[in-house]
């Protein structure tokens, strides 16, 4: 077993605004007694946002590599507070000095670093990003077909159904007379986004049957490889289907879109 190493880290804290002195950590040093450091910064900046809309997160970002090469070549720990002191005055500041036992300094940083300054992982979260996932794949196969340019994005229901209607549809298209629609859903995780789908398309058709006379079709692109015997799962599915939605796995993406017109 490697020797464990003494070690100390401090986290680097987004002040704006002294006086309020609310806080968001976007920075970690981490010294070892071997005289290596090692330095991690936040790929996140959305916490830093909210706490502060005009935070200037570039120079913010920059500060890593500042850091990185001064502690590397030997600077100590109040060489390089002043360094930060001189860029920032006191909107970032260190936090108290922590100790702790650790047989790679890098790994020990890295732990910390997830610990520290990512943000927690909800449930909400996983399931945000399971729909994301399928909508970049949807971009990058449109992309792939040379057709991305053709499409509307983010198309908003209210300008056919109600106004203040929510709903906005990832991706249509109108090579003629009919208006062609697709969007992401996450069936695995969100079911519910499934209903109220299937619960606004008739509205939205006929709306664009009014405004654009012009019949409208929609395909949901869900998750591939999903357990149709998962009642939650099949429920959606029909419940999509019932109302002459096109329910298609992403692997047919690439297909759907080479169908496109005008590559």
């Amino acid at each position: 077993m490697a020797r464990r190493q003494q070690c100390n880290f401090f986290l680097l804290r987004y002040v704006p605004d002294t006086v309020k002195n609310e806080f968001v950590n976007v920075g970690l040093v981490l010294l070892a007694e071997n005289g290596s450091s090692e330095v991690r910064f936040t790929r996140d900046w959305s916490r830093v946002r909210c706490l502060d809309a005009h935070a200037d997160t570039e120079l913010l970002d920059s500060l890593e590599s500042e850091l990185r090469d001064p502690l590397r070549a030997g600077d100590d720990r109040d060489s390089m507070l002043k360094r930060i002191q001189d860029s920032f005055s006191n909107a970032v500041q260190p936090s108290e000095a922590k100790a702790c036992l650790a047989e790679s300094p890098a790994k020990e940083a890295d732990e910390l670093a997830r610990l520290y300054l990512e943000r927690p992982r909800r449930r909400g979260t996983r399931e945000l990003s399971s729909r994301q996932m399928i909508r970049r794949t949807m971009q990058e196969e449109f992309e792939r077909a040379g057709v991305w340019d053709l499409l509307g994005k983010e198309i908003k229901a209210s300008k056919y159904t109600h106004s203040g209607d929510p709903l906005r549809i990832d991706f249509g298209y109108s090579p003629n007379e009919i208006v062609k629609l697709c969007h992401a859903v996450a069936l695995s995780s969100d079911v519910n986004a499934a209903k109220v789908l299937a619960f606004s398309f008739p509205q939205l058709a006929h709306g664009i049957q009014r405004v654009e006379k012009k019949r409208a079709e929609l395909t949901a692109v869900v998750e591939n490889d999903l357990d149709r015997s998962d009642e939650a799962i099949n429920f959606a599915w029909q419940t999509l289907e019932q109302q002459q939605i096109r329910v298609m796995p992403l692997a047919g993406m690439r297909q759907y879109a080479e169908t496109l017109p005008g590559k």
